[in-house]
């Protein structure tokens, strides 16, 4: 049912291809895929660094991409897969995530972005963390 909802989001943005990082983006961007009636491919971790398409994953000079990935942070994943895009020729048209949890501090320069659901949540660098600073153990309830 979400992916239904970013698939109606996004189909305005006539996408041909539907791509996602490892590993949170891999069923959702087939999902979305499939109900857009295109193609699913996923970009993973490039032993230099940063994401890259493999396993004969291919994208054509201007082909128009959407990428979609399960949490929106820091956008880091997200940074990746367009960077991958784009190292391919290919244009992306537009980013879906299933959950905004940036507080809409994320966004993707000019691209069309689209959040099924959006919650704020406070995240912390590691040692900031107040926490683990006052030594409070973590434990499972």
């Amino acid at each position: 049912m979400v992916c239904a909802k970013i698939a109606e989001a996004t189909r305005g943005l006539a996408p041909e291809t539907v791509a996602g990082p490892t590993t949170g983006g891999i069923i959702l961007a087939y999902e979305v895929a499939r109900q857009l009636g295109l193609r699913g491919i996923f970009a993973e971790r490039a032993a230099e660094g940063g994401r890259a398409f493999q396993r004969d994953f291919r994208l054509r000079a201007g082909e128009r991409v959407l990428v979609v990935d399960d949490v929106l942070t820091s956008g880091a994943s997200v940074r990746d897969t367009l960077d991958a895009v784009a190292a391919t020729g290919a244009d992306c048209v537009g980013v879906a995530v299933l959950v905004d949890r940036s507080g809409g501090a994320v966004r993707f320069g000019e691209l069309p972005f689209f959040a099924a659901t959006e919650f704020a949540l406070q995240t912390y660098e590691p040692g900031d963390c107040p926490l683990c600073r006052d030594g409070v153990p973590l434990t499972v309830t």
